[in-house]
Protein backbone atom coordinates (compact mmCIF):
# COMPACT_ATOMS: atom_id res chain seq x y z
CA UNK A 1 0.00 0.00 0.00
CA UNK A 2 2.95 2.75 0.94
CA UNK A 3 4.70 1.58 -2.28
CA UNK A 4 1.10 2.50 -4.68
CA UNK A 5 1.05 5.49 -2.56
CA UNK A 6 4.93 6.41 -3.19
CA UNK A 7 4.36 5.61 -7.10
CA UNK A 8 1.19 7.76 -6.98
CA UNK A 9 2.82 10.84 -5.25
CA UNK A 10 5.76 10.61 -7.87
CA UNK A 11 3.53 10.64 -10.68
CA UNK A 12 1.64 13.29 -9.17
CA UNK A 13 4.70 15.37 -8.65
CA UNK A 14 5.74 14.63 -12.12
CA UNK A 15 2.94 15.91 -13.44
CA UNK A 16 3.12 19.50 -11.83
CA UNK A 17 7.16 19.68 -12.79
CA UNK A 18 6.08 19.06 -16.86
CA UNK A 19 3.41 21.33 -16.49
CA UNK A 20 5.47 24.24 -14.70
CA UNK A 21 8.99 23.61 -16.02
CA UNK A 22 8.32 24.65 -19.87
CA UNK A 23 6.97 27.90 -18.58
CA UNK A 24 9.98 28.71 -16.88
CA UNK A 25 12.57 27.18 -19.14
CA UNK A 26 11.90 27.39 -22.68
CA UNK A 27 11.90 31.12 -22.69
CA UNK A 28 10.31 33.64 -24.87
CA UNK A 29 9.28 33.01 -28.43
CA UNK A 30 9.27 35.24 -31.22
CA UNK A 31 11.19 38.07 -28.63
CA UNK A 32 10.96 41.86 -30.55
CA UNK A 33 14.29 43.48 -30.10
CA UNK A 34 14.20 46.76 -28.91
CA UNK A 35 15.67 49.35 -31.30
CA UNK A 36 17.54 52.52 -30.60
CA UNK A 37 14.92 53.88 -32.73
CA UNK A 38 11.94 52.44 -30.50
CA UNK A 39 13.96 53.78 -27.05
CA UNK A 40 14.43 57.23 -28.50
CA UNK A 41 10.17 56.81 -29.65
CA UNK A 42 8.74 54.45 -27.10
CA UNK A 43 5.53 52.66 -28.08
CA UNK A 44 3.12 54.08 -26.30
CA UNK A 45 2.01 50.66 -24.49
CA UNK A 46 5.04 49.81 -23.65
CA UNK A 47 7.56 50.74 -20.79
CA UNK A 48 11.25 50.43 -22.44
CA UNK A 49 13.29 52.10 -19.82
CA UNK A 50 13.72 53.47 -15.68
CA UNK A 51 10.81 56.55 -16.14
CA UNK A 52 9.10 55.30 -19.76
CA UNK A 53 11.12 57.60 -21.59
CA UNK A 54 14.77 59.10 -22.17
CA UNK A 55 13.08 62.53 -20.55
CA UNK A 56 12.75 60.95 -17.54
CA UNK A 57 8.63 62.27 -17.42
CA UNK A 58 7.19 59.40 -15.87
CA UNK A 59 4.49 59.76 -17.96
CA UNK A 60 2.13 57.38 -19.96
CA UNK A 61 0.62 58.31 -23.21
CA UNK A 62 -2.06 55.26 -22.46
CA UNK A 63 -5.61 57.06 -21.39
CA UNK A 64 -8.06 53.53 -20.96
CA UNK A 65 -7.38 54.22 -17.11
CA UNK A 66 -9.15 57.55 -16.92
CA UNK A 67 -11.02 59.52 -14.56
CA UNK A 68 -14.46 57.98 -15.33
CA UNK A 69 -12.98 55.11 -15.48
CA UNK A 70 -9.99 54.18 -12.95
CA UNK A 71 -13.38 53.25 -10.39
CA UNK A 72 -13.39 49.69 -11.96
CA UNK A 73 -10.16 48.42 -11.57
CA UNK A 74 -9.22 45.12 -10.62
CA UNK A 75 -6.98 42.98 -9.76
CA UNK A 76 -5.86 41.14 -12.81
CA UNK A 77 -2.47 39.45 -11.13
CA UNK A 78 0.24 39.17 -8.28
CA UNK A 79 3.54 38.62 -8.16
CA UNK A 80 5.90 37.93 -4.94
CA UNK A 81 9.29 39.20 -5.58
CA UNK A 82 12.35 37.01 -5.54
CA UNK A 83 14.43 38.70 -2.77
CA UNK A 84 13.89 41.04 0.88
CA UNK A 85 15.42 44.10 1.44
CA UNK A 86 14.55 47.96 0.45
CA UNK A 87 11.79 47.75 -2.22
CA UNK A 88 12.92 50.59 -5.20
CA UNK A 89 11.97 48.22 -8.06
CA UNK A 90 10.95 49.87 -11.60
CA UNK A 91 9.65 46.86 -13.77
CA UNK A 92 10.20 47.15 -17.25
CA UNK A 93 7.55 45.47 -20.30
CA UNK A 94 8.29 44.67 -23.79
CA UNK A 95 6.36 42.39 -26.13
CA UNK A 96 4.17 41.25 -23.50
CA UNK A 97 6.66 40.16 -21.42
CA UNK A 98 7.73 42.14 -17.73
CA UNK A 99 11.07 42.16 -16.43
CA UNK A 100 11.47 42.83 -12.72
CA UNK A 101 14.73 43.43 -11.17
CA UNK A 102 14.75 42.83 -7.24
CA UNK A 103 17.74 43.59 -4.45
CA UNK A 104 21.16 41.16 -4.58
CA UNK A 105 20.41 41.88 -8.71
CA UNK A 106 17.92 38.87 -9.10
CA UNK A 107 16.20 39.58 -12.38
CA UNK A 108 12.91 37.61 -13.82
CA UNK A 109 10.18 37.80 -16.92
CA UNK A 110 7.25 37.64 -16.31
CA UNK A 111 3.86 36.88 -18.53
CA UNK A 112 2.57 40.22 -18.37
CA UNK A 113 -0.85 39.33 -18.88
CA UNK A 114 -0.89 36.64 -16.28
CA UNK A 115 2.40 36.97 -14.35
CA UNK A 116 3.04 33.39 -14.71
CA UNK A 117 7.37 32.97 -14.27
CA UNK A 118 8.96 32.85 -17.78
CA UNK A 119 12.90 32.80 -16.63
CA UNK A 120 14.57 33.81 -13.56
CA UNK A 121 18.51 34.54 -13.48
CA UNK A 122 20.37 34.56 -9.91
CA UNK A 123 23.43 36.99 -9.88
CA UNK A 124 26.34 35.37 -7.64
CA UNK A 125 27.54 38.00 -4.97
CA UNK A 126 30.60 37.44 -3.20
CA UNK A 127 30.04 36.79 0.51
CA UNK A 128 31.10 40.26 3.07
CA UNK A 129 32.72 40.11 6.07
CA UNK A 130 30.25 40.84 9.23
CA UNK A 131 31.37 44.41 9.87
CA UNK A 132 31.14 45.78 6.08
CA UNK A 133 27.40 46.82 7.08
CA UNK A 134 26.97 49.92 4.87
CA UNK A 135 28.13 47.83 1.69
CA UNK A 136 26.53 44.99 2.62
CA UNK A 137 23.08 46.99 2.50
CA UNK A 138 23.77 48.30 -0.79
CA UNK A 139 22.75 44.98 -2.40
CA UNK A 140 19.29 45.49 -0.88
CA UNK A 141 18.56 47.75 -2.62
CA UNK A 142 18.39 47.99 -6.06
CA UNK A 143 16.72 50.80 -7.39
CA UNK A 144 16.13 50.34 -11.14
CA UNK A 145 18.96 48.10 -12.08
CA UNK A 146 18.32 47.17 -15.43
CA UNK A 147 17.85 48.32 -18.90
CA UNK A 148 16.45 46.54 -22.49
CA UNK A 149 18.20 46.99 -25.55
CA UNK A 150 18.46 44.97 -28.89
CA UNK A 151 17.66 41.41 -27.46
CA UNK A 152 19.06 41.92 -24.02
CA UNK A 153 18.10 42.72 -20.46
CA UNK A 154 21.52 45.09 -19.39
CA UNK A 155 21.97 44.20 -15.82
CA UNK A 156 24.05 46.92 -13.18
CA UNK A 157 24.98 44.98 -10.25
CA UNK A 158 25.85 45.59 -6.71
CA UNK A 159 29.26 44.23 -7.12
CA UNK A 160 30.69 46.77 -9.73
CA UNK A 161 29.77 44.44 -12.81
CA UNK A 162 27.86 45.11 -16.02
CA UNK A 163 25.88 41.45 -16.60
CA UNK A 164 24.60 41.50 -20.10
CA UNK A 165 21.08 38.59 -20.32
CA UNK A 166 19.93 37.57 -23.13
CA UNK A 167 16.48 38.62 -23.01
CA UNK A 168 14.54 35.13 -24.15
CA UNK A 169 15.94 33.17 -21.36
CA UNK A 170 18.19 35.12 -19.29
CA UNK A 171 21.05 33.42 -19.75
CA UNK A 172 24.61 35.52 -19.57
CA UNK A 173 25.86 37.10 -22.71
CA UNK A 174 28.62 38.57 -21.44
CA UNK A 175 30.14 40.46 -18.38
CA UNK A 176 32.50 42.79 -17.46
CA UNK A 177 33.98 44.08 -14.39
CA UNK A 178 33.93 47.71 -14.18
CA UNK A 179 35.37 48.66 -10.77
CA UNK A 180 36.59 46.82 -7.57
CA UNK A 181 33.96 45.59 -5.27
CA UNK A 182 37.00 44.89 -2.32
CA UNK A 183 37.53 48.59 -2.37
CA UNK A 184 33.34 49.64 -2.31
CA UNK A 185 32.62 50.30 -5.58
CA UNK A 186 29.26 49.57 -6.41
CA UNK A 187 26.29 49.93 -8.50
CA UNK A 188 22.92 50.75 -7.12
CA UNK A 189 21.19 52.09 -10.20
CA UNK A 190 20.53 50.96 -13.80
CA UNK A 191 21.58 52.10 -16.81
CA UNK A 192 20.63 54.42 -19.72
CA UNK A 193 21.10 53.26 -23.24
CA UNK A 194 22.17 56.17 -25.40
CA UNK A 195 24.44 56.12 -28.78
CA UNK A 196 25.57 52.18 -28.61
CA UNK A 197 26.28 53.02 -25.31
CA UNK A 198 25.69 51.85 -21.84
CA UNK A 199 25.91 55.08 -19.83
CA UNK A 200 26.11 54.00 -15.53
CA UNK A 201 26.92 55.34 -12.44
CA UNK A 202 28.54 53.76 -9.84
CA UNK A 203 28.36 53.71 -6.13
CA UNK A 204 29.67 53.49 -2.94
CA UNK A 205 31.67 56.53 -3.16
CA UNK A 206 31.09 57.10 0.65
CA UNK A 207 33.11 54.22 1.47
CA UNK A 208 36.26 54.23 3.14
CA UNK A 209 38.18 52.44 0.08
CA UNK A 210 36.90 54.34 -2.84
CA UNK A 211 38.64 57.73 -1.71
CA UNK A 212 39.15 59.90 -4.58
CA UNK A 213 36.97 59.34 -7.35
CA UNK A 214 33.09 58.73 -8.18
CA UNK A 215 32.15 57.99 -11.50
CA UNK A 216 29.44 58.53 -14.66
CA UNK A 217 31.02 56.10 -17.28
CA UNK A 218 30.08 54.67 -20.77
CA UNK A 219 30.65 51.61 -22.34
CA UNK A 220 30.14 49.71 -26.05
CA UNK A 221 26.75 48.24 -25.65
CA UNK A 222 28.47 45.21 -27.60
CA UNK A 223 31.44 44.86 -26.09
CA UNK A 224 31.80 46.63 -22.80
CA UNK A 225 34.77 48.16 -23.70
CA UNK A 226 35.40 51.73 -21.60
CA UNK A 227 34.50 54.35 -23.92
CA UNK A 228 34.94 57.26 -20.91
CA UNK A 229 34.43 58.30 -17.38
CA UNK A 230 33.65 61.29 -15.64
CA UNK A 231 35.10 61.98 -12.23
CA UNK A 232 32.46 63.79 -10.22
CA UNK A 233 35.20 64.85 -7.08
CA UNK A 234 38.33 65.11 -9.46
CA UNK A 235 37.57 67.15 -12.62
CA UNK A 236 41.18 68.76 -13.50
CA UNK A 237 39.95 70.50 -16.51
CA UNK A 238 38.22 72.91 -14.12
CA UNK A 239 40.03 75.04 -11.62
CA UNK A 240 37.50 76.23 -10.20
CA UNK A 241 36.26 72.53 -9.15
CA UNK A 242 39.58 71.76 -7.99
CA UNK A 243 39.87 74.63 -5.79
CA UNK A 244 36.40 74.50 -4.11
CA UNK A 245 37.61 71.61 -2.11
CA UNK A 246 39.86 73.83 -0.47
CA UNK A 247 43.08 72.38 0.77
CA UNK A 248 41.84 68.43 0.46
CA UNK A 249 43.86 66.37 -2.21
CA UNK A 250 41.85 64.29 -4.67
CA UNK A 251 43.02 60.99 -2.87
CA UNK A 252 40.79 62.27 -0.15
CA UNK A 253 37.89 62.83 -1.35
CA UNK A 254 34.56 61.17 -1.04
CA UNK A 255 31.10 61.57 -2.31
CA UNK A 256 29.61 62.74 -5.62
CA UNK A 257 27.47 60.01 -5.97
CA UNK A 258 24.77 59.65 -8.58
CA UNK A 259 22.43 58.29 -7.37
CA UNK A 260 19.85 57.83 -10.05
CA UNK A 261 19.42 57.04 -13.71
CA UNK A 262 20.40 60.16 -15.78
CA UNK A 263 18.14 61.68 -18.81
CA UNK A 264 19.06 61.60 -22.06
CA UNK A 265 18.51 64.25 -25.11
CA UNK A 266 19.24 62.46 -28.68
CA UNK A 267 18.94 65.79 -30.13
CA UNK A 268 22.09 66.78 -28.58
CA UNK A 269 23.63 63.97 -27.40
CA UNK A 270 23.88 65.17 -23.91
CA UNK A 271 23.10 63.38 -20.49
CA UNK A 272 22.12 64.91 -17.38
CA UNK A 273 22.86 63.16 -14.07
CA UNK A 274 22.01 64.29 -10.71
CA UNK A 275 25.42 64.19 -7.94
CA UNK A 276 24.92 63.59 -4.09
CA UNK A 277 26.82 64.53 -1.23
CA UNK A 278 30.23 65.24 -0.28
CA UNK A 279 32.03 63.25 1.80
CA UNK A 280 32.16 63.10 5.22
CA UNK A 281 29.55 65.10 5.36
CA UNK A 282 30.59 67.73 7.91
CA UNK A 283 33.40 70.22 6.53
CA UNK A 284 34.64 70.15 9.66
CA UNK A 285 35.63 66.93 9.15
CA UNK A 286 36.19 67.20 5.48
CA UNK A 287 38.68 69.90 5.94
CA UNK A 288 37.01 71.78 2.81
CA UNK A 289 36.67 75.22 4.66
CA UNK A 290 34.04 77.53 3.02
CA UNK A 291 34.38 75.88 -0.18
CA UNK A 292 31.58 74.85 -2.46
CA UNK A 293 32.71 70.88 -3.40
CA UNK A 294 31.89 70.62 -6.48
CA UNK A 295 30.26 68.83 -8.13
CA UNK A 296 28.71 67.66 -5.54
CA UNK A 297 24.81 68.33 -5.04
CA UNK A 298 24.97 69.90 -9.00
CA UNK A 299 23.04 69.15 -12.14
CA UNK A 300 26.11 67.79 -14.78
CA UNK A 301 25.38 67.99 -18.18
CA UNK A 302 27.62 65.53 -20.38
CA UNK A 303 28.32 64.91 -24.32
CA UNK A 304 27.46 61.01 -24.88
CA UNK A 305 29.86 61.00 -27.39
CA UNK A 306 33.46 61.96 -25.30
CA UNK A 307 31.80 62.04 -21.51
CA UNK A 308 33.10 66.19 -21.33
CA UNK A 309 31.14 68.71 -19.41
CA UNK A 310 29.00 70.47 -21.32
CA UNK A 311 27.88 72.69 -18.13
CA UNK A 312 27.05 72.49 -13.85
CA UNK A 313 24.47 73.97 -11.96
CA UNK A 314 25.10 73.62 -7.73
CA UNK A 315 21.46 73.43 -5.99
CA UNK A 316 23.33 72.92 -2.47
CA UNK A 317 26.79 73.99 -1.95
CA UNK A 318 28.74 73.49 1.25
CA UNK A 319 26.50 70.67 2.15
CA UNK A 320 27.08 69.54 5.90
CA UNK A 321 24.26 67.91 6.66
CA UNK A 322 23.92 65.02 3.90
CA UNK A 323 21.06 66.81 2.09
CA UNK A 324 22.36 65.24 -1.14
CA UNK A 325 20.46 66.20 -4.33
CA UNK A 326 21.28 63.15 -6.98
CA UNK A 327 17.29 62.74 -8.22
CA UNK A 328 15.44 62.44 -10.94
CA UNK A 329 16.67 65.29 -13.90
CA UNK A 330 13.50 65.71 -15.82
CA UNK A 331 13.70 66.99 -19.78
CA UNK A 332 10.72 69.33 -20.66
CA UNK A 333 10.04 71.01 -23.81
CA UNK A 334 7.19 74.02 -24.02
CA UNK A 335 6.77 76.49 -26.95
CA UNK A 336 5.32 79.55 -26.07
CA UNK A 337 4.34 82.17 -29.13
CA UNK A 338 5.99 80.26 -30.96
CA UNK A 339 9.87 79.89 -29.38
CA UNK A 340 10.57 76.16 -28.06
CA UNK A 341 12.23 75.83 -24.57
CA UNK A 342 13.96 73.13 -23.78
CA UNK A 343 13.66 72.96 -19.52
CA UNK A 344 15.22 70.93 -16.76
CA UNK A 345 12.89 70.54 -14.07
CA UNK A 346 14.03 68.82 -10.90
CA UNK A 347 13.43 68.61 -6.89
CA UNK A 348 17.16 67.59 -7.12
CA UNK A 349 17.53 66.85 -3.25
CA UNK A 350 16.10 66.56 0.34
CA UNK A 351 15.85 70.06 1.02
CA UNK A 352 12.85 69.72 -1.30
CA UNK A 353 13.38 73.27 -3.37
CA UNK A 354 12.25 72.48 -6.93
CA UNK A 355 14.43 73.98 -9.99
CA UNK A 356 14.17 74.70 -13.42
CA UNK A 357 17.29 75.18 -15.80
CA UNK A 358 17.59 75.75 -19.20
CA UNK A 359 19.02 72.75 -20.37
CA UNK A 360 21.41 73.72 -23.09
CA UNK A 361 23.18 76.32 -20.99
CA UNK A 362 22.72 75.40 -17.63
CA UNK A 363 20.97 78.92 -16.91
CA UNK A 364 19.41 79.21 -13.95
CA UNK A 365 15.36 79.78 -14.54
CA UNK A 366 13.51 79.75 -11.18
CA UNK A 367 13.56 77.84 -7.80
CA UNK A 368 10.48 77.14 -5.66
CA UNK A 369 10.70 75.71 -1.86
CA UNK A 370 8.04 73.07 -1.42
CA UNK A 371 8.55 71.64 2.28
CA UNK A 372 9.80 73.11 5.55
CA UNK A 373 13.29 73.79 5.06
CA UNK A 374 16.30 75.78 6.37
CA UNK A 375 19.42 74.77 5.13
CA UNK A 376 18.94 77.41 2.17
CA UNK A 377 19.26 81.16 2.86
CA UNK A 378 18.46 82.87 -0.15
CA UNK A 379 19.14 82.13 -3.93
CA UNK A 380 20.26 85.09 -5.73
CA UNK A 381 18.78 85.89 -9.19
CA UNK A 382 21.71 84.30 -11.60
CA UNK A 383 20.99 80.96 -9.49
CA UNK A 384 23.62 81.36 -7.12
CA UNK A 385 22.49 79.55 -3.73
CA UNK A 386 23.26 81.13 -0.16
CA UNK A 387 23.08 78.45 2.67
CA UNK A 388 22.39 79.42 6.75
CA UNK A 389 26.13 79.52 7.96
CA UNK A 390 24.25 79.48 11.40
CA UNK A 391 23.63 75.70 11.05
CA UNK A 392 26.99 74.40 10.34
CA UNK A 393 28.91 73.35 13.15
CA UNK A 394 32.70 74.08 14.85
CA UNK A 395 33.50 71.78 16.73
CA UNK A 396 32.71 67.30 17.25
CA UNK A 397 29.51 66.89 19.00
CA UNK A 398 27.76 70.50 18.46
CA UNK A 399 24.37 69.98 17.07
CA UNK A 400 22.21 71.79 15.14
CA UNK A 401 18.40 71.07 14.21
CA UNK A 402 18.21 70.71 10.22
CA UNK A 403 14.87 70.80 8.28
CA UNK A 404 14.36 69.05 6.24
CA UNK A 405 16.00 65.81 7.01
CA UNK A 406 18.39 62.98 6.14
CA UNK A 407 15.27 61.30 5.23
CA UNK A 408 12.81 64.06 4.45
CA UNK A 409 12.29 66.30 1.63
CA UNK A 410 12.53 64.85 -1.42
CA UNK A 411 13.97 61.23 -1.75
CA UNK A 412 14.76 58.91 -4.20
CA UNK A 413 10.68 58.61 -4.83
CA UNK A 414 11.07 59.95 -8.27
CA UNK A 415 8.22 62.98 -9.76
CA UNK A 416 6.51 62.85 -12.58
CA UNK A 417 5.71 65.76 -15.56
CA UNK A 418 2.56 65.64 -17.31
CA UNK A 419 2.30 67.37 -20.76
CA UNK A 420 -1.43 67.29 -20.73
CA UNK A 421 -1.42 69.62 -17.57
CA UNK A 422 2.28 70.69 -17.88
CA UNK A 423 2.72 70.25 -14.17
CA UNK A 424 5.33 68.60 -11.92
CA UNK A 425 3.54 66.21 -9.57
CA UNK A 426 6.13 65.21 -6.34
CA UNK A 427 6.00 62.65 -4.01
CA UNK A 428 7.35 64.69 -0.51
CA UNK A 429 8.13 64.39 3.47
CA UNK A 430 8.13 66.69 5.86
CA UNK A 431 10.82 66.03 8.21
CA UNK A 432 13.78 67.54 10.80
CA UNK A 433 16.55 65.93 13.04
CA UNK A 434 19.75 67.31 14.63
CA UNK A 435 22.79 66.93 13.03
CA UNK A 436 25.99 66.92 14.81
CA UNK A 437 29.71 66.24 12.97
CA UNK A 438 31.47 63.28 15.11
CA UNK A 439 35.67 61.74 15.57
CA UNK A 440 35.21 58.69 13.08
CA UNK A 441 37.25 56.45 12.49
CA UNK A 442 37.05 55.04 8.52
CA UNK A 443 36.76 51.42 8.38
CA UNK A 444 36.54 49.12 5.32
CA UNK A 445 32.72 48.06 3.93
CA UNK A 446 31.37 51.36 5.61
CA UNK A 447 30.30 54.88 5.08
CA UNK A 448 32.39 58.01 5.65
CA UNK A 449 29.68 60.13 6.88
CA UNK A 450 31.28 60.81 10.32
CA UNK A 451 27.81 62.78 11.63
CA UNK A 452 25.27 61.57 14.19
CA UNK A 453 21.42 62.28 13.22
CA UNK A 454 18.88 62.75 15.95
CA UNK A 455 15.27 61.02 15.40
CA UNK A 456 13.25 62.17 12.91
CA UNK A 457 10.45 64.73 13.97
CA UNK A 458 8.15 67.21 12.11
CA UNK A 459 8.81 70.44 11.31
CA UNK A 460 7.02 72.57 14.20
CA UNK A 461 3.52 73.13 13.45
CA UNK A 462 3.22 70.53 10.72
CA UNK A 463 1.08 67.43 11.98
CA UNK A 464 1.04 65.45 8.57
CA UNK A 465 3.89 63.59 7.41
CA UNK A 466 3.09 63.16 3.31
CA UNK A 467 2.82 65.78 0.93
CA UNK A 468 2.03 65.21 -3.04
CA UNK A 469 2.60 69.15 -4.64
CA UNK A 470 2.06 69.74 -7.80
CA UNK A 471 4.29 73.01 -9.18
CA UNK A 472 3.24 74.39 -12.76
CA UNK A 473 5.79 74.30 -14.54
CA UNK A 474 7.16 76.89 -17.61
CA UNK A 475 10.23 78.68 -18.06
CA UNK A 476 9.75 81.64 -15.45
CA UNK A 477 7.99 80.58 -12.56
CA UNK A 478 6.58 77.19 -10.99
CA UNK A 479 3.81 78.29 -9.02
CA UNK A 480 1.87 75.42 -6.71
CA UNK A 481 -1.29 74.27 -8.39
CA UNK A 482 -2.57 71.87 -5.77
CA UNK A 483 -1.17 70.13 -2.26
CA UNK A 484 -2.26 67.02 -0.51
CA UNK A 485 -0.84 66.37 2.67
CA UNK A 486 -1.52 62.94 4.29
CA UNK A 487 -0.43 61.63 7.61
CA UNK A 488 1.93 59.15 7.00
CA UNK A 489 4.87 60.00 4.72
CA UNK A 490 4.60 58.68 0.91
CA UNK A 491 6.79 55.95 -0.40
CA UNK A 492 6.48 55.35 -3.64
CA UNK A 493 7.58 57.00 -7.01
CA UNK A 494 4.69 59.02 -8.82
CA UNK A 495 3.31 57.76 -12.33
CA UNK A 496 0.95 60.46 -14.27
CA UNK A 497 -0.85 59.34 -17.63
CA UNK A 498 -3.00 60.73 -20.47
CA UNK A 499 -6.08 59.95 -18.26
CA UNK A 500 -5.45 62.61 -16.20
CA UNK A 501 -4.48 60.65 -13.53
CA UNK A 502 -1.59 60.59 -10.94
CA UNK A 503 -0.69 57.76 -9.64
CA UNK A 504 1.35 56.81 -6.38
CA UNK A 505 1.14 55.55 -2.45
CA UNK A 506 2.19 55.74 1.07
CA UNK A 507 3.32 54.28 4.19
CA UNK A 508 -0.14 53.26 5.13
CA UNK A 509 -0.25 50.53 2.03
CA UNK A 510 -2.77 52.96 0.50
CA UNK A 511 -2.11 53.43 -3.47
CA UNK A 512 -4.33 56.49 -4.80
CA UNK A 513 -5.26 58.20 -8.13
CA UNK A 514 -5.12 61.60 -8.35
CA UNK A 515 -6.83 64.18 -10.44
CA UNK A 516 -3.92 66.05 -11.93
CA UNK A 517 -5.90 69.03 -12.28
CA UNK A 518 -7.47 69.58 -8.90
CA UNK A 519 -5.63 66.71 -6.43
CA UNK A 520 -8.63 65.07 -5.77
CA UNK A 521 -8.09 61.24 -5.08
CA UNK A 522 -10.55 59.59 -7.08
CA UNK A 523 -9.22 56.26 -6.68
CA UNK A 524 -7.78 54.29 -3.56
CA UNK A 525 -6.95 50.68 -2.66
CA UNK A 526 -4.97 49.45 0.17
CA UNK A 527 -2.20 46.40 -0.27
CA UNK A 528 -0.39 43.95 1.98
CA UNK A 529 2.83 46.90 2.50
CA UNK A 530 3.89 50.28 1.85
CA UNK A 531 4.01 51.40 -1.81
CA UNK A 532 6.64 51.54 -2.60
CA UNK A 533 9.45 51.40 -6.30
CA UNK A 534 7.86 53.25 -9.68
CA UNK A 535 4.10 52.80 -10.92
CA UNK A 536 4.03 52.04 -14.38
CA UNK A 537 1.29 51.31 -17.30
CA UNK A 538 0.98 49.54 -19.90
CA UNK A 539 -1.32 48.22 -22.80
CA UNK A 540 -1.50 44.34 -24.28
CA UNK A 541 -4.38 43.44 -26.73
CA UNK A 542 -6.47 46.43 -26.14
CA UNK A 543 -5.92 46.26 -22.65
CA UNK A 544 -4.32 49.05 -20.07
CA UNK A 545 -2.59 47.64 -16.58
CA UNK A 546 -1.35 49.11 -14.18
CA UNK A 547 1.44 47.80 -12.02
CA UNK A 548 2.02 48.72 -8.23
CA UNK A 549 5.31 47.66 -6.23
CA UNK A 550 4.72 47.31 -2.66
CA UNK A 551 7.43 46.72 0.13
CA UNK A 552 9.74 46.82 2.92
CA UNK A 553 10.67 51.25 2.57
CA UNK A 554 13.63 53.29 4.53
CA UNK A 555 10.37 56.12 3.61
CA UNK A 556 8.03 54.38 5.55
CA UNK A 557 10.65 53.12 8.44
CA UNK A 558 12.37 56.61 9.26
CA UNK A 559 9.54 58.67 9.77
CA UNK A 560 6.81 56.35 11.52
CA UNK A 561 7.41 57.59 15.04
CA UNK A 562 5.40 61.03 13.11
CA UNK A 563 2.56 58.69 12.65
CA UNK A 564 2.34 55.87 15.25
CA UNK A 565 -1.25 55.25 14.96
CA UNK A 566 -0.34 53.58 11.56
CA UNK A 567 1.16 50.15 12.02
CA UNK A 568 4.01 48.70 9.18
CA UNK A 569 3.91 45.58 8.63
CA UNK A 570 6.97 43.54 10.40
CA UNK A 571 7.96 41.53 7.26
CA UNK A 572 9.12 42.90 3.68
CA UNK A 573 5.87 42.04 1.88
CA UNK A 574 8.21 42.99 -1.21
CA UNK A 575 5.36 42.61 -4.34
CA UNK A 576 4.17 43.26 -7.57
CA UNK A 577 0.34 44.17 -7.92
CA UNK A 578 -1.18 44.85 -11.38
CA UNK A 579 -4.71 46.03 -11.93
CA UNK A 580 -6.65 46.17 -15.11
CA UNK A 581 -10.04 47.33 -16.42
CA UNK A 582 -12.71 44.42 -16.55
CA UNK A 583 -14.09 43.53 -20.27
CA UNK A 584 -16.75 45.72 -21.65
Amino acid sequence: MKIELMKTLFAATTALVAISAPAYAQGIKDYTPVTAEMLANPPAEEWLMFRGAYNNQGYSPLDLINKDTVGKLQLAWAWPMAEAGIQETAPLVHDGIMFLQTNNNIVEALDAKTGTLIWQYRHTLAELPASWSYQANQARRQKNSIALYEDKVILTTADAKIVVLNAADGKIVWEKQVLDYNLGYSYTVGPVIADGKIISAISGCSIAGTAGGCFIMAHDVNTGDEVWRFNTIDDPNNPAQQASWGDVPPENRWGGTPWTTGAYDPETNTTYWGIGMPGPYSELIRGSGDGSVLYTNSTLALDVGTGKLKWYYQHLPRDNWDLDSPFERILVDQEIDGVKHKLLVTVPGKNGIAFALDRDTGKYLWSKETVVQNVVKSIDADGTVHINEDLISNAVGEEHLICSSVSGGKLWQAGSYSPLTQAYFVPLTEACNTVAPTQTEFTAGNAVGAVKFGPRVLPEGITDAGLMQALAVNPTQGESKWQYRSRPSMTSSVLATAGGLVFGGDAARAVKAWDQETGDVVWSQTLNAPIGGYPMTYEIDGEQYLAIPTGYSNAASSISSAFPEIPLPTGSGNSIFVFKLPKS
